[in-house]
Formats: structure tokens, sequence, C-alpha cells
């Protein structure tokens, strides 16, 4: 269970929006992430993005922001994220609730996906960030497959256990793609077929024990061969003899591409 109450949240939500109001050096605000588009549940967070007057200095916004955050709402700690100009400082409070606030540059202050609701202000026309691409996704498969094999063969299992897991879940964002859910950081995975997911759990590392790693890494490896051949099936021809060998999948799979 969350530790903080959904009232809580709406009430610090409603403080900082209040705040950004009455904030001369703050020209516009959006409410971002699930709150914008009324998907909202007990675990979400709160998301703002606030835009910046041109005259000011962001740095001394972000710092009176900061202080308030810790002196009255109960952070104790937070992580910045840097997206070009754009400073997303994340906040982490005593009751478990994580704060997003955004300090926008005004001529960039705008929707950068369609969880994006304006407060107040004015936004600017954005392109919409565009997803992940297969081709990029089979490339960062193959890669992670390399060095899951010679992290296996080396003992490194830890390592081992990082990479099959790449490969997996570059697997996965490949399916999100054919069957067009969200293709970045998970989103869409709980939104593919049953009858995908129950068999990629295989592909799951189930111990540091080199045989378990072994057989995950096949499982992965033959599961992303059938999601390119679902792209490119002349790619697939042209990888399946590397994977084979890399993963020590059955020599009849090259030939089956």
């Amino acid at each position: 269970m969350s530790v903080f109450s959904l009232e809580e949240r709406a009430r610090l939500r409603d403080a900082l929006v209040s705040l950004a109001e009455t904030d001369e050096r703050i020209t516009g605000a959006a409410l971002t992430g699930s709150a914008a588009v009324g998907r909202e549940d007990q675990w979400s967070d709160i998301d703002l993005a606030l835009c910046l007057a041109s005259d000011v200095d962001p740095s001394l916004v972000i710092l009176d922001w900061t202080d308030r955050m810790y002196q009255e709402h109960g952070a104790v700690h937070h992580v910045d994220v840097l997206w070009g100009a754009v400073v997303f400082r994340v906040f982490l409070l005593a009751n478990t609730l994580q704060v997003d606030v955004a300090f926008w540059p005004p001529a960039e202050f705008g929707a950068t996906a369609p969880t994006f609701q304006l407060l107040f202000g004015t936004a600017n026309e954005r392109p919409m960030p565009s997803a992940p691409t297969a081709a990029e996704l089979i490339g960062m498969a193959w890669l992670y497959a390399l060095h899951a094999r010679s992290s296996i063969e080396r003992g490194r299992v830890w390592q081992a256990e990082y990479m099959v897991s790449g490969v997996r879940d570059r697997v996965l964002a490949l399916a999100c793609l054919r069957h067009d859910v969200p293709a970045g950081e998970g989103r869409g995975m709980d939104s593919l077929p049953p009858e995908l997911t129950t068999g990629m759990t295989g592909a799951l590392v189930g111990s540091l024990d080199t045989v378990e790693l072994r057989r995950a890494f096949r499982v992965a490896s033959q599961a992303l061969l059938i999601e390119i051949s679902q792209v490119d099936t002349d790619l697939a021809r042209r990888v399946a003899g590397p994977l084979v060998e890399l993963a020590e999948l059955p020599p009849s799979l090259a030939q089956q591409q």
C-alpha cells in the first residue's frame, strides 16, 4: 500500500499550482502524466510542467522551488533528469509520493505527449517525439545478445543477467510496436496478448546459475528471431546464423529463417 493518501496528493498538487499562479517568474503551467488524461490511480505521482519567464535565471527559480519542497512538503531527496534545456527535478517525499516539477524555457514549453493539460499561459506547438523504431530495437537486441554470450562465458553472472534481460526487453518492445501499443519504458507490455507474454516468461532469468542463464538466453534469442521475421524476413535470415551460434540454439532455426 502507498503511504500517501489521495487527499494528500490532491492537496499538494493544488498547492503547487497555486504557487505557480502567484510566482511572477512563471508564465505558464500544465499538468502532465496520467492526471492530465484522467488515468490517475492510487499509485500515480504528481507531474507539473512550468514555463519560466524569459528574463529570469532558471537556476534561482529551481532553487526556490526546491527549498519549498524540502521545507514545506516533506522532500527527502531529489534527482534531475535533463532533456535539452528542460530540467525535470524529481522529488522523493517522506510519504513515498513522487513529485516531478519540470522547468521549461518559454520557447520550448508545450506538449511532448498526449498527456498534457494546460492550466494557464500559452503552450507552443511541438512535434511529438518518435517511438523507437524496429530497426533500432533489433540492433540493440543483437548487441545485448553479443554481450550476454561473452558475460556468461566469462562467468560474470550479474552482467550476464543484465544482458539477457536487455535482449528480452527489446523483444517485448518489438512486439509492442507490432501490436500498436507504447513501446517505450515497458508501458505497453501489459497490453500485449497473453499468449505472447506467457511465452516470454521463459526468458526471465530464475537464478545466476550458468545453466539457467543459458536457458533464458536461448528463449530470449529464439523470440528475437521470431520478432525480426515479423519485420524483415531477409534480415531474420541474415542474423539467424549468428544468433544460433551465440545462444546455442538448434541449428535448424537458422534454416527456417
